[in-house]
Formats: C-alpha cells, sequence, structure tokens
C-alpha cells in the first residue's frame, strides 16, 4: 500500500515510517523537506495520488497556544480536504491522553481541534490517544530543574516507549478504520516523581528530586489523573527500567 506519513522525520514519524518501508509499503514522507507543506499545501494533492492511508504525526513548532491552534486548524483542514479529493481510505492521528480534561490549556486544545477536524471529515478514521513518552523524562528534568534540583509532582503517570507507541501506529494503521479513538499506555503506573528519580539515578546525574503535590506537570496544573487512562486501554511492553537499561 502506499501510504503518507506526515511528520515522518520526528521521533514517532521516522520510526513508523522505517518500520512501513520494511513490511514492504510505498512510503512517502510528509516534510517541507520532502516538498510537502500542509499548511501551504504544497506539493499535497500530487503525494496523496494513489495513497491508502494517511498517519498524521504531525505537530507544531511550538506549543505556546496561538501557534499550536493556527497549526493544527490549518493543517487538518488543509489535510482533510485534500484527502476527500484523493479517496483516501484510512486517516490515523497520534493525539495525546487527557485532552479533554486540560481543555483551559492552549496546546491541548488545539490538538482537541484536531481530532474534531479528523472526526467531522467524513474520511474513515482512527484516532490514537497516547501517554508521554519515556523519552520525555529528560524534558521534565531540564524544564522544571534549577541547578542541582528539580521539583517534580506525584501526579498519576504511565509513560510508554517511543518504539511502542511506533508500533502501535503502524499496526491500527493497516488495520480497518475503527472510526473512533484508542488509548495507548506504558506497563507501569506510578507517580511522576518516581520515574524522574530512576531516570536521574541511571543517567548519574547529580540532582535532587523535590516531590511536591501541586499536581502540576510543565508548569501548567493537572487533575490528579489528568495525565493516565480513565478506561480501557492498551499497554506497551517496554518498561521504564528496561528502557533507561539503554541509555548507559
Amino acid at each position: 500500500m502506499k501510504i503518507l506519513v506526515v511528520g515522518g522525520t520526528g521521533l514517532i514519524g521516522a520510526n513508523v515510517a522505517g518500520k512501513l518501508n520494511n513490511q514492504g509499503h510505498e512510503v512517502v514522507i510528509g516534510s517541507p523537506l520532502h516538498g510537502i507543506n500542509i499548511i501551504t499545501g504544497e506539493g499535497l494533492s500530487e503525494a496523496l495520488r494513489g495513497t491508502d492511508i494517511v498517519i498524521d504525526l504531525s505537530n507544531s513548532s511550538s506549543p505556546e497556544e496561538e501557534n499550536a491552534l493556527n497549526f493544527f486548524e490549518t493543517a487538518g483542514k488543509n489535510l482533510v480536504a485534500a484527502e476527500k479529493l484523493a479517496g483516501i481510505r484510512h486517516h490515523v492521528v497520534l493525539s495525546i491522553v487527557g485532552i479533554d480534561r486540560v481543555q483551559y490549556i492552549g496546546y491541548m486544545r488545539a490538538k482537541k481541534n484536531q481530532e474534531d477536524i479528523v472526526k467531522n471529515a467524513g474520511i474513515p478514521y482512527t484516532i490514537i490517544r497516547s501517554t508521554q513518552f519515556h523519552e520525555h523524562v529528560s524534558t521534565i528534568i531540564a524544564v522544571q530543574g534549577k541547578e542541582d534540583v528539580v521539583n517534580v509532582s506525584t501526579l498519576d503517570f504511565q509513560p510508554i516507549a517511543a518504539e511502542d507507541v511506533a508500533n502501535f501506529v503502524v499496526k491500527f494503521a493497516l488495520e480497518t478504520a475503527k472510526n473512533g479513538t484508542i488509548e495507548i499506555a506504558g506497563p507501569e503506573l506510578a507517580p511522576m516523581d518516581q520515574f524522574v528519580s530512576r531516570y536521574i539515578k541511571v543517567t548519574g546525574q547529580h540532582k535532587t528530586v523535590i516531590s511536591d503535590n501541586e499536581h502540576k506537570y510543565m508548569f501548567y496544573d493537572f487533575p490528579k489523573s489528568g495525565l493516565v487512562p480513565e478506561g480501557d486501554h492498551q499497554k506497551g511492553k517496554i518498561h521504564f527500567d528496561e528502557w533507561t537499561q539503554n541509555l548507559k
């Protein structure tokens, strides 16, 4: 099959594209570097000609509210309009677990808008909502840390390895469209500060984790369980400690 992977040069996208290529599919990378721009529409019609599946793994250049809202609305509308003309059989989009519960955060509202554009397009679709990635723990330390101290919440956390995310995306993309939402998460649920402490220990950083109950993530307020699935979800296979062993 011919598959367009939008955002195919990113952490998840490059992995997804590689897996699909290895399975013998014709993969088109949707990025400005490859002549396909979902904001301007450049190269989109040509890329969709003869395409069966579109996997949207795109992201805004910044999580800032106005930037994110403009990006996901413009990109979403351009994509579905071109897909209708091309007769796409399945549109897959990667989203975030818990966005319904934090619509006061601009980036989350932008992602929800992206979902709604897909739902209302009349194209067979599957929305995959994922928890935060194992790989994002280093970002928590960078953003919330100061010198040798990192302030981390005891929020519920269930991170998933990017490798597991890529496997789920490939799996669901090649299946019949669900016309609904699937949630994925890591195999382990624990307070966020525990994951950060374990990461710091394995990587040998001289930092102290200061735990708190303020329920903040990247300085945004979240419900205590706002970052984890509320109900049925599919779990990845790679445990956090297994993943950190590859960091040594």
